[in-house]
């Protein structure tokens, strides 16, 4: 009798959680943590760097308020023999601002095109750049830009506001990580490109070091969040290894970004395909950890919902998920991507070739290149990221057992 309820017992407990499978996971991403400690160690950009000024000696930028605007100038068109920037003119008299400055005087400059169609009105404030005259010269005011500090920190203040409302705490710990990540960036990723480090692995070890704190930030530490983790980092590795691949093979130089020739004056060291490289890897980031933390959140789910599915049912379940995942972020990247070159694609397609020929200028094959990187990382994280959730998800349990908690 006492062995048939021993017996009976035994067939109700709950099946073993996949300890193994979590203390590999576990493992694997304190060896990453490691490696991304040492990388940042390696390739820290030295304090030496050469600052170079914005302006000429001698140049301010001072504020001034509009007061009048003039009218938009009619583009005239003229031979279409001519060469491009000979074939259209501005005639005099139009695009013409009036300021006031802090001082009282008045100021009379000349806007670019497009300009005065932007809505600027009197009593907007507007920075000039001041350029003091040689010798017995007189002091130029020339057009410099709008200031657009409130605006931009309106929309600033009402996205956190947003974001704190909806999404409540975990929203406003994903901003502080926004924040760090951003910090990395500027304080890392920028010196140690301009330092002449290897694009591939500044990419690597500053995206890894944002991943580890973003994610746990956010999403709390957990076996979820790991996983996760775990996902994002091998989609990143194979967004690297891909882009790295076609970079070479597309023999992409990384020249064609606007502000390329003074990179080349004044950042000599910098490695420009290496730089490309990176770009393709910190491009394809957000998406592949908003695919990630989604799919290892799907089992987790599935499993408190399933409590009696095996890991193979759970897998399987999840990825029908991931499959439509899949198909709607692919979306998101191209559209992502086509809407930042919008104006490049609008340039070449007033070219008269090809579509095929254009596609091997270098800044639209430069933005192929990016876009199906970020793609291939991101379909295959999807499995690799479902799988390790099903491994590492708490067992199930046979009918009459507890229900497996979600950990």
């Amino acid at each position: 009798m006492g062995g048939a309820h021993s017996h009976g017992t035994h067939h109700t407990a709950a099946v073993p959680t996949g300890r193994l499978p979590r203390r590999l996971l576990l493992g694997g991403l304190a060896l990453a943590a490691l490696a991304t400690v040492v990388g940042l160690v390696a390739l820290w950009p030295s304090a030496d760097r050469p600052s170079v000024p914005y302006a000429a000696e001698g140049v301010t930028f001072p504020e001034a308020t509009v007061v009048e605007v003039g009218e938009p100038c009619p583009v005239i068109v003229s031979d279409p023999a001519l060469a491009p920037e000979e074939r259209v003119s501005f005639p005099e008299g139009c695009d013409e601002l009036v300021v006031e400055l802090v001082s009282g005087d008045r100021r009379t400059v000349r806007m670019p095109p497009g300009v005065a169609g932007s809505g600027l009105r009197a009593g907007d404030t507007v920075e000039l750049s001041r350029i003091p005259g040689e010798g017995s010269a007189p002091t130029t005011y020339a057009w410099f830009s709008i200031e657009r500090s409130t605006p931009l920190l309106v929309m600033a203040v009402a996205f956190a506001l947003v974001v704190g409302a909806v999404a409540r705490l975990r929203g406003l710990l994903a901003l502080v990580g926004l924040g760090f990540a951003g910090a990395v960036l500027w304080f890392f990723m920028l010196p140690a490109l301009l330092d002449g480090g290897t694009g591939l692995g500044i990419a690597l070890a500053g995206s890894s070091l944002i991943m580890f704190v973003v994610l746990y930030l956010a999403h709390g530490p957990s076996v979820r969040t790991s996983t996760a983790l775990a996902g994002t980092l091998i989609g990143m590795v194979v967004i690297a290894v891909v882009g790295e691949m076609a970079v070479r093979a597309a023999r992409l130089g990384g020249v064609s970004a606007e502000g390329t020739e003074l990179l080349w004056t004044y950042a000599p060291e910098l490695d420009f395909g290496g730089l490309l490289t990176c770009a393709v890897i910190v491009a394809g980031l957000g998406v592949l950890n908003d695919v990630t933390i989604t799919q290892s959140s799907s089992v987790w789910e599935i499993r408190a919902a399933g409590p009696q599915l095996t890991r193979r049912e759970v897998f399987v379940s999840g990825m029908r998920i991931g499959r439509d995942h899949i198909a709607s972020t692919i979306y998101t990247i191209v559209f992502a991507y086509a809407g930042t070159a919008l104006g490049v694609l609008l340039l070449v397609s007033l070219y008269d070739r090809g579509m095929a020929a254009l596609l091997s200028d270098e800044s639209v094959s430069e933005e192929i290149v990016r876009t199906l990187a970020a793609g291939i990382g991101l379909v295959l994280a999807v499995p690799v990221t479902t799988g390790i959730a099903a491994l590492t998800v708490a067992g199930p349990t046979a009918p009459g057992g507890a229900s497996a908690a979600p950990s």
